[in-house]
């Protein structure tokens, strides 16, 4: 019997995954002063150590201003560079490939923790530069009734934020990190230049399509000057935001940026208005899978699906059917952080525990072994 695809390798460039299972990048909301601690390493420890081929690391902000809580990870001096080291370490020495996604909140940034109400941040004491810690964004647009009105950024500052993304990319590689993701999805600062309902502008980086898809493919070139040829570079899409930015100009940036250095595209949606966008249907399991359909072949490129898959069988679907190319876990993967190891056993992988490194795996294979008609905990209602 063939192995399922959802196990089988693939090699994107000089990086090749063990298998398709990607744990996407989360917010933890639980860094100081944007260092990592302890709690994102043992966060993407677990994940590694559970058996996928791909683990991100949330997104980490590429300035000061994009901070969307006081518990952003960030990586806009070169400071920070070790403490991510150890994170990119940690990933490979359990036998997964470490991913980290780039972002920037624009005008949702300074906010309260979403367990905190997520409400536009009040002015704390333990923010030392509250002045400093600015809402930008293309256009003097509030995200909603609530939140203050952003300054527009000039010309000359949307150069320097672009060149921001290009040293944290640089600070990525120093951290030995083999894939990078630029966050342009989800209203943040990259999907606010990419709307209509956010960027109001009437110079090159406003109006046409053309001119709002200008600072999303300045971003890739300013990252890709510094991004190795051999590693893989993604980008996140909300491919549909149901304001304005929908699933034809999503193929028409994947066509655009993909010669430009883009590998493969993440596809998710909402974030303009609110998320998520439900226009493919109820949310069900796998409601944004259409969104990497549509993009893998209107678009030409890779893609990678998420989304409530949350059952191998329907994770291998995807994959046969030819509607993406990986398959992202991200809630299902705290719930469950050994999901790929249990997918493969679910799945029929010949050798499903060699998915985890030793230390578990000698003990799960010896159960097994050694107990007639056992059922794991998982294979139950």
């Amino acid at each position: 019997m063939a192995e399922p695809l959802l196990f089988s390798p693939l090699q994107i460039r000089g990086v090749t995954l063990k298998n398709r299972v990607v744990i996407a990048p989360m917010h933890q909301y639980s860094a100081v002063e944007g260092y990592p601690t302890d709690w994102h390493l043992m966060n993407v420890g677990r994940y590694a150590a559970g058996g996928a081929g791909l683990v991100f690391v949330e997104s980490t902000k590429v300035e000061r201003r994009g901070c969307g809580t006081v518990g952003d990870t960030g990586l806009w001096h070169d400071d920070f560079i070790p403490h991510y080291k150890r994170l990119a370490d940690f990933i490979r020495q359990h036998g997964a490939v470490p991913a980290i996604q780039l972002g920037h909140s624009g005008r949702k940034a300074r906010r309260f923790r979403p367990w905190e109400g997520g409400r536009p941040l009040t002015l704390q004491p333990e923010v030392k530069d509250w002045e400093a810690w600015e809402l930008v964004a293309p256009s003097a647009e509030a995200a909603n009734d609530i939140d203050p009105i952003p300054r527009a950024l000039s010309i000359d500052e949307i150069k320097e934020v672009i060149e921001h993304w290009g040293q944290a990319a640089a600070r990525v590689d120093a951290a030995g990190f083999d894939v990078l993701e630029i966050h342009a999805a989800h209203g943040y600062l990259i999907h606010q230049f990419l709307s209509p309902f956010a960027n109001r502008r009437n110079d090159e980086y406003g109006g046409s399509e053309e001119n709002r898809m200008r600072f999303a493919t300045e971003v890739v070139r300013a990252i890709r000057r510094v991004w190795p040829e051999e590693k893989p570079l993604f980008m996140r899409l909300s491919v549909e935001d149901d304001a304005g930015w929908g699933p034809e100009q999503s193929a028409a940036l994947a066509r655009i940026v993909k010669p430009l250095g883009v590998d493969v595209i993440d596809c998710s949606s909402g974030g303009m208005r609110g998320a998520p966008v439900v226009d493919t249907g109820p949310i069900t399991y796998g409601y944004q899978v259409p969104y990497a359909d549509k993009v893998k072949h209107d678009g030409d490129i890779l893609t990678m699906a998420v989304g409530l898959i949350v059952h191998p069988d329907h994770a291998e679907e995807i994959l046969q059917q030819g509607k993406a190319d990986l398959i992202a876990i991200a809630r299902e993967a705290l719930y469950n952080p050994n999901w790929p190891m249990d997918a493969a056993r679910k799945l029929g992988v010949a050798n499903p525990f060699d998915t985890v490194p030793p230390p578990q795996r000698y003990w799960l294979e010896k159960r097994d072994s050694s107990v007639a008609d056992f059922t794991p905990s998982t294979y139950r209602d």
